[in-house]
């Protein structure tokens, strides 16, 4: 099972798909700072395992942290994916 997913798990994996430290600033957009789409849909996986209904457009379209934070943790489902 996945773990909790809160904004600071959030912000740990994108730096981490990113090769930062997760107090680094991250609030520019995310595929100018090295982003891609296979990056993104292995974190998309990430969330939706830990139970975040939400998809790999939604987050491509608005791609910063400032967006996606409210949006993932306001997705989230009673129950994670196994």
């Amino acid at each position: 099972m996945a773990d909790p997913l809160t904004p600071a798990a959030i912000r740990a994996d994108v730096a981490r798909m990113l090769h930062r430290a997760p107090d680094e600033s991250l609030d520019e957009d995310l595929f100018e700072c090295g982003l891609d789409s296979v990056r993104l849909l292995t974190l998309l996986e990430r969330w939706r395992e830990a139970g975040a209904d939400v998809g790999f457009v939604e987050l491509a379209q608005r791609p910063t942290l400032e967006n996606w934070l409210p949006l993932l943790t306001s997705r989230l489902s009673a129950t994670p994916h196994a």
